[in-house]
Formats: C-alpha cells, sequence, structure tokens
C-alpha cells in the first residue's frame, strides 16, 4: 500500500519558496490504479519521484508497505526503492548496447540474493510479446517496444509500486493504445500499486481513480 499525507514539496528561489505540491494526500492499496493529470510543468513529475522515494517532500509523509523510506539512511533507502518500486519513465532509458533480456535484468545486478531472475525475465518478455526481440539492441526496436522493454525491467524484482511518468508521451497513437493495454493487463496480474502520470485524458481513463494537479494542488476528478 501507498499512503501520502499532507505531502508539499516547495523549492527555495530568488524570489521566495516556490510551491509545487501542497498537502496532497492519496492512499492506493495493492491492486489499485491511479491516473495523474495536468498541464506540463504542474509538478506531476515530482509527485512521482515523492512518491518514489527519489526526492524528499518539504513536509507530510509517505509510506509504502508501512515503511517511510525518508527515515532510511541513504544505502537502506536506496535498497528498498529497488526492492519495492518499478518505475517506467517517457524515455524508456534502456542500455543501448545491451540486448532486450539483458536490459530486463539490469536491476538484478544489484540484487545477487535474488533466484530465478533470468526465468522472470524471460516470462515477462513473453507477457509484453517480446520473445522473438529478446536478443535485439534498443536500436533494432521500435519506440513502443523499447517502452515495453522498459515496463518488463520495471517489474523484473516483483515491486509492490509501479510509478510511471508519461509512458506513453513519445509514442504514436497506436503504440501508446497498445502500451496502455498492456500496463492495464500486467497491473491486474501483479497486483501492484499503480501511478501513472499523464497529459492524456485517453490514457486517464483506463484506470480505477483520477486526479488533476492544478494551482499545486492534487484535485479527485469524478
Amino acid at each position: 500500500m501507498l499512503i501520502a499525507k499532507g505531502v508539499s514539496k516547495s523549492y527555495t528561489t530568488a524570489n521566495g519558496p516556490l510551491p509545487i505540491l501542497a498537502k496532497a494526500s492519496i492512499e492506493v492499496k495493492r491492486g489499485e490504479s491511479v491516473a495523474v493529470m495536468g498541464p506540463s510543468g504542474c509538478g506531476k513529475s515530482t509527485l512521482l519521484y515523492l512518491l518514489g522515494a527519489l526526492e524528499p517532500p518539504t513536509a507530510g509523509t509517505i509510506t509504502i508497505d508501512g515503511t517511510d523510506p525518508y527515515t532510511l539512511d541513504e544505502r537502506a533507502q536506496a535498497t528498498f526503492r529497488g526492492k519495492h518500486i518499478g518505475f517506467v519513465f517517457q524515455d524508456h532509458l534502456l542500455l543501448p548496447q545491451l540486448s532486450a533480456i539483458e536490459n530486463v535484468l539490469v536491476p538484478t545486478l544489484v540484487a545477487p540474493a535474488d533466484t530465478g531472475m533470468n526465468g522472470r525475465a524471460d516470462r515477462l518478455l513473453d507477457a509484453v510479446g517480446l520473445t522473438p526481440r529478446r536478443n535485439h539492441r534498443p536500436g533494432e526496436l521500435s519506440g513502443g517496444e523499447r517502452q515495453r522493454v522498459a515496463i518488463a525491467r520495471a517489474l523484473i524484482r516483483s515491486p509492490s509500486v509501479l510509478l510511471c511518468d508519461e509512458p506513453t508521451g513519445n509514442l504514436d497513437r497506436t503504440s501508446a493504445d497498445a502500451v496502455t493495454d498492456l500496463l492495464v493487463a500486467l497491473h491486474r496480474e501483479q497486483q501492484t500499486v499503480l501511478v501513472v502520470v499523464t497529459h492524456s485524458p485517453a490514457v486517464a481513463s483506463r484506470f480505477d481513480r483520477r486526479y488533476e494537479l492544478r494551482d499545486a494542488r492534487l484535485h479527485p476528478i469524478a
């Protein structure tokens, strides 16, 4: 479960504090999905970084499966993040010199105690429809295929939380629909907490709940 209570974030500027997020609260259980909408520059990505233990809030608390990652030291926080949180970004961020299967396995390199990862990587590539492309490098894959590899990579360590930052933003409509279908299907199968940041109403409509980030505040959309 992901719980954010009264979370605020602001940055210090020459003109004083710049509020990005003000007293946001949200609770997402395993198996639930949430979309956060808003125009470019409104702070959607910042919200995702806060929820993903990448950047501490100015105020408020965030807990994942009962743990506040911001109470951990830097090393423990990185370990917690690698085990409990999967990320999918607008740019797939695949390593160009590695094959699809090798890219999926990258998160396991910091967790040698994990077992059975090769088999899980194969199963995930099969789930995203890329078994025939497992040995292809990113430059040999389409944009939609690269994003599917990125989704498989995000799920390799069975995270309880999956955070997606504009996962269809660089894709054409057909590829975007296919990636959204895949996210919905894998989310139901894996029973993760899923939070997707998007500017697309069509993408947002596919998820259980929707919010708009406006004027630094998180507003539920009926």
